[in-house]
């Protein structure tokens, strides 16, 4: 049984294991254990989804709690993928900001067709400045 828990005080560690053991760890900065950090602790929610004590999923958000939620990581062990988990942390997640926000993310190469599987809707009106490094 999967158990579902906010975590604001989840180890930095731990986060790299489950973004390496993802497949997201190649497209973040995990040898910069300071940069991981930060992101981590300045988010709003951080939900873990655990398998008893092993750490098998995680969601990362910032949010105002009103308006908008961003989920900057959606995180599932590749061994516990295809089980629901991944829909459960975004559900989750979505709940823990309030459900007049609206749930943001930007999808992964690899996983952008789940999201529409799992009812999110395709947006086209974003825009970003890319990251110095």
């Amino acid at each position: 049984m999967i158990a579902y828990t906010l975590e604001p005080d989840l180890d930095v560690s731990s986060f790299i294991q489950i973004l390496e053991r993802s497949g997201l760890g190649a497209l973040r900065p995990i040898a910069d254990r300071e940069r991981m950090g930060q992101m981590l602790h300045e988010s709003s929610i951080v939900l873990t989804a655990r398998d008893g004590d092993r750490l098998v999923g995680v969601s990362r958000a910032p949010t105002d709690f009103g308006w908008v939620c961003y989920v900057c990581d959606l995180a599932v062990d590749v061994d516990f993928q295809r089980q629901g988990i991944g829909r459960e942390l975004v559900r989750r997640t979505h709940a823990a900001a309030g459900s007049e926000t609206a749930l943001v993310l930007r999808a992964a190469p690899a996983a952008r067709d789940y999201y529409a599987r799992i009812g999110m809707a395709k947006i086209d009106n974003a825009w970003m400045f890319n990251r110095a490094r």
